[in-house]
């Protein structure tokens, strides 16, 4: 008899993601910043919170600096976790005038699309 629990229905590759650009892949400059392992951005955060309006790069804000931050704050939090998920707080600047405001942001370790761990750097409603 077939156990439905043993059956894949869907799968889908941190690969796949990459090229699709559901994940934006960071890893270059992760590695600058400490990480050991390859490390990948959702979309969903890039888009929220790294990329910086056009008031913002006005002011002289920068994806760049922003990711960096998020990076940095994430390898001086990361021997905070031993399960492979972890929640840090990143101050960022989300409107001209207006003061800095901490958000939440998730980091999920484990293995990939081989048992090679790697990084998912996302936001904290995200899995």
């Amino acid at each position: 008899m077939l156990d439905p629990f043993e059956c894949t229905i869907f799968s889908y590759s941190r690969k796949q993601a990459l090229e699709d650009g559901i994940l934006i892949d960071v890893t270059k400059m992760a590695k600058e910043a400490g990480m050991r392992f390859d490390t990948a951005v959702t979309v969903t955060l890039w888009n929220a919170y790294i990329e910086p309006s056009e008031a913002l790069k006005d002011l002289g804000q920068s994806a760049e600096g922003r990711l960096w931050d998020v990076l940095v704050m994430l390898y001086y939090n990361a021997h905070r976790t031993d399960n492979g998920c972890m929640l840090f707080d990143v101050l960022f600047q989300m409107a001209p005038g207006k003061p800095p405001v901490a958000r939440k942001i998730k980091a999920m370790v484990g293995p990939g699309d081989t048992d090679y761990p790697v990084i998912t750097i996302l936001g904290p409603e995200e899995n």
